[in-house]
């Protein structure tokens, strides 16, 4: 997030640390912020907030921690707002609060100021709007966007003349609406979206962006105010809808303070007062579902000093606390700031205790205790050697986030019973846990497309899900590849089985039935199950149309997904050594021309069982399409003796026995 160094020192009337220095600082105590870099009379800071902390979304916010940390206290310039007597607000605008709906907006506040001249910015207020990455638009609007990097609030202006009606509502969108969005780009609502509406249709997307038809022009002379708390789910419900992020929606995704609503509405509103000439209606409309609960924690100080590992005196503890916000209150216990929601344990008190003490002055100690080396870890063992037998075929490994957004669950249309959801998500593209790790395959696939003709990844990771009502984790191997490829992948596979020392594997025809491994993403007609004897440990197969269409993929695209726990299971029951030859191999290759319903396995089998022991492998090299009801098949054999070069007649006398038998179907044909 973009913060500017000069609106930071603006809060601190003593001496504030240098641009770099205040970076360490940062960095050190509170998050990353990269090299500041210098902006026309100013120095941008790059700051990492972290998604539990939209305190600090805001510079204000940001000032406040700087504050506890440098030890100097931050404030805010001294205001006043003068309101006009015999103007009030109701005389404008109404907004009842049953017209205000209280599952997509905790508080709603607005004022009317009249008069008011729309024209260019100041150069100040322009300069920090564009170090934080806004383009200056006017005055009025500018200040809106200013207040909000300031104190965090997101606010928005309507041009009070046309608002149909007098009057707003916060309501749920009905299906087949549509708004004109500032950007002038259209969007179609459903019951999924919440609006700002007035009499006849949507002015705004709640919490998310402004209506164009109601947006501020050079012409607006009167100026309804919007300061609002939108609930978190109705935000995130918005942005599933619409595919639409803004720094509004990123601020209420994450949550904003109560409090702040009309404290910043006011600020706003004497702002625009100042620097647009305006006069502000007596009054602001105010609809407050629930009032923000208090919280307090017990204060141990004895516990901190355990969880830290050091000394710390009461007093520098509550010293620490304070100068962030908490409040002592009567029998060792404190009250949280209501913008910490953040801090729920003793854990949390001692991990703000460690960061401002300062971790650097916590020495470290050798641990009392015996250290022994682990024992090898059989799963760790067998996933590095799957990685090295992928890598050695030429595959890249992946590595993704193990969360999913809901429109992964509903294109790969698994039931929502069957997964775990997140209680407090950092974004609505991480609201679930994966039950399947070829969601962010076919990411990797589609963002690689336009760089790359080959692509051939594989990712080793675990997948969740609910069974019995209960949340199990499971080891999941899985990959994809460019291309018509089934018989290329299904070769790949059939090289980590053997290498891996599992005999009796096979691929069966694919069985649609529900179950984590078995998805709508695959192409019943061009898949298969992979088998070890009786039991399925995974499924390969051509992605559906339908899949790659949601990723608009133009190209075929084969993959596979393996229950890695099953294979290991069978791994450590079966391992069978076999030496290598130190004699030459023979190589021949037969065709064979049949029907084209016939499986490859079919002939496999009868080259394998004519070829006996000397005949150590078999590979399909080429399938050739004859006409609609024929196909021609290669097979490349390798014939080697354990204990001595074969003969040449040997190898002629095992083709001829192959020729004979597969010339007793009727429907097979040796292409000679």
């Amino acid at each position: 997030m973009n913060f500017s160094y000069n609106l930071l020192k603006s809060f601190f009337k003593k001496s504030f640390p240098k641009p770099k220095e205040l970076a360490e600082i940062l960095t050190m105590k509170a998050f990353e912020c990269e090299e500041p870099q210098k902006v026309e009379g100013d120095f941008l800071l790059n700051i990492d907030v972290l998604p539990n902390r939209p305190d600090c979304y805001s510079h204000f916010g940001m000032a406040k921690e700087i504050s506890a940390i440098i030890r100097k206290k931050a404030k805010l310039a001294k205001w006043k707002l003068k309101e006009e007597k015999k103007a009030k607000v109701e005389d404008f605008i109404k907004i009842k609060p049953q017209n205000v709906d209280s599952s997509i907006c905790k508080r709603y506040c607005a004022r009317v100021i009249f008069d008011v001249k729309v024209q260019e910015s100041p150069k100040w207020l322009k300069d920090y709007l564009t170090v934080c990455g806004f383009l200056p638009i006017n005055n009025v609007v500018d200040i809106t966007n200013f207040v909000m990097v300031l104190l965090g609030q997101p606010l928005h202006a309507f041009d009070f003349e046309k608002i149909e009606g007098e009057e707003i509502k916060v309501r749920w969108a009905k299906k087949g609406e549509k708004i004109l969005t500032l950007d002038e780009e259209v969007f179609e609502l459903d019951e999924k979206v919440g609006v700002i509406a007035d009499k006849e249709k949507p002015i705004a997307i709640a919490g998310i962006k402004g209506g164009k038809d109601s947006g501020i022009s050079e012409k607006t002379e009167i100026v309804v105010i919007e300061s609002a708390n939108f609930e978190k789910s109705a935000i995130l419900s918005a942005k599933r809808k619409l595919d639409l992020i803004t720094e509004a929606s990123k601020r209420f995704e994450h949550g904003v303070s109560l409090s702040l609503t009309p404290f910043a509405l006011d600020f706003a509103a004497f702002l625009i007062q100042k620097f647009a000439k305006g006069k502000i209606a007596k009054g602001k409309i105010d609809v407050l579902f629930e009032k923000e609960k208090k919280r307090v924690i017990k204060f141990d100080p004895q516990k901190i000093c355990e969880i830290l590992g050091v000394k710390i005196s009461e007093n520098q503890q509550l010293e620490i606390l304070k100068s962030l916000g908490f409040k002592k209150l009567k029998d060792n216990f404190l009250e949280i700031p209501e913008f910490r929601g953040d801090v729920v344990e003793i854990e949390d008190l001692a991990e703000e205790v460690g960061r401002i003490y300062g971790y650097e002055r916590i020495k470290g100690s050798s641990p009392k205790t015996t250290l022994t080396f682990p024992e090898n870890d059989i799963q760790i063992l067998w996933e590095r050697e799957i990685k090295d037998i992928f890598k050695s075929m030429g595959f890249t490994e992946v590595i993704n986030y193990s969360f999913l957004p809901e429109k992964a669950i509903s294109a790969f249309g698994i039931p929502f019973e069957k997964i775990n959801k997140i209680k407090n998500p950092a974004s609505f593209e991480f609201e679930f846990l994966r039950p399947t790790l070829l969601y962010r395959i076919l990411e990797n696939v589609k963002k690689n497309l336009p760089f790359y003709s080959e692509i051939k990844i594989f990712e080793i990771g675990n997948v969740f899900f609910k069974e019995n009502g209960k949340v199990v984790e499971r080891n999941t191997l899985s990959g994809a590849i460019l291309g018509d490829k089934f018989f290329e992948l299904k070769g790949y596979l059939d090289t980590l089985l053997s290498k891996l020392g599992i005999l009796d594997f096979w691929f069966d025809f694919y069985q649609p039935k529900f179950d984590i491994l078995n998805l709508k993403v695959w192409n019943k007609i061009k898949s298969s199950e992979i088998k070890i004897g009786q039991e399925r440990v995974g499924v390969l197969g051509e992605v559906s149309k339908e899949i790659l269409e949601h990723f608009k993929i133009q190209v075929p695209v084969f993959a596979f997904e393996i229950n890695l726990e099953k294979l290991m299971k069978i791994m450590e029951k079966e391992q069978e050594f076999q030496p290598y030859s130190f004699y030459p191999a023979i190589l021949r290759d037969i065709s064979i021309i049949c029907p084209q319903k016939t499986l490859v396995d079919e002939i496999m089998q009868i080259l394998e069982n004519c070829g006996g022991e000397n005949l150590v492998d078999v590979d399909l090299i080429d399938i050739y399409d004859i006409d609609d009801e024929r196909k021609s098949l290669t097979f490349r054999l390798s014939f080697q003796h354990k204990e001595r070069a074969i003969e040449p007649k040997e190898v002629d006398e095992l083709m001829e026995k192959i020729f004979k038998e597969i010339e007793k179907n009727p429907y097979f044909e040796i292409r000679k």
